[in-house]
């Protein structure tokens, strides 16, 4: 019960007759309020806390799992592409055994990979060049060439899924990414104004802020992005401007 001067509670127990009475003065009451009300907004905060790191714990483990997902992927890619340079490397070898000139387009070059050309000499990294040369290591069969047209600059070549695109020039990489229209796409910046574009990729061996030179392979062909069927879609811009890339590209 209330009084003036503060607080009193009694305490009635069945072993005790007399009830007893506890009186607390109103400054103490108001203190024990306060302490309550404190005591309860630092159990809401540490519940929310609580939360809050368990929530992030448990998104740290799946981008953890999404992490060794991927390295595993790219070990598993670079296992395949030293597979493929050790094959090619015996095939030239071979073909000069039995009197057969290789070529040098026939190597298997990787960015930044120590590959074997047909010399027996490392491949090493390349100098800026103008983009010249023929973005795949097959003819392939181009099916749509609008030169520099707005709508859709650059050529596509119909050619099987997983075939090698080369750069066709040496430069470095300024983006490998993703786009709803291009797909897995990587663009080269050649300098002096020159960049190239290759898109609806399977697979990027690229990677941005990377040099490449003229002929190293930098993705393997697919459908992805806004696509019907397997191709390389290849572009040539001179200062941001599309040019035809055939005014400088011939096919082999």
């Amino acid at each position: 019960m209330d009084v003036k001067d503060g607080v009193s509670i009694i305490v009635v127990s069945g072993d005790v007759e007399q009830p007893r009475t506890f009186t607390l003065s109103r400054r103490r009451a108001v203190a024990i309020k306060f302490a309550a009300a404190v005591l309860a907004v630092l159990i809401v905060v540490m519940a929310a806390s609580w939360s809050s790191m368990a929530t992030r714990a448990a998104r740290t483990a799946v981008l953890e799992q999404q992490n060794d997902s991927l390295m595993a992927r790219h070990q598993r890619m670079d296992s395949l592409a030293s597979r493929l340079a050790a094959f090619e490397a015996r095939q030239n070898y071979f073909g000069q055994l039995i009197g057969i000139a290789s070529s040098s387009d026939s190597a298997f070059w990787l960015t930044n990979r120590g590959a074997v050309g047909s010399d027996g000499s490392g491949l090493g990294e390349g100098a800026a060049t103008e983009p010249t040369a023929w973005p795949l290591t097959t003819q392939g069969f181009v099916t749509r060439s609008d030169g520099g047209a707005s709508d859709h600059p650059g050529i596509d070549i119909a050619v099987a899924s997983g075939s090698y695109v080369r750069a066709a020039g040496g430069g470095v990489v300024v983006d490998a990414a993703n786009d709803p229209i291009y797909g897995l796409f990587v663009l080269i910046d050649h300098g002096d104004g020159w960049r190239t574009r290759y898109g609806h990729a399977s697979y990027l061996v690229a990677e941005r802020g990377r040099q490449v030179r003229q002929g190293e392979v930098i993705a393997l062909s697919g459908s992805t992005g806004r696509s019907t069927a397997p191709h390389l879609h290849f572009e040539i811009l001179r200062n941001g401007s599309p040019i035809d890339p055939l005014s400088m590209v011939t096919p082999p």
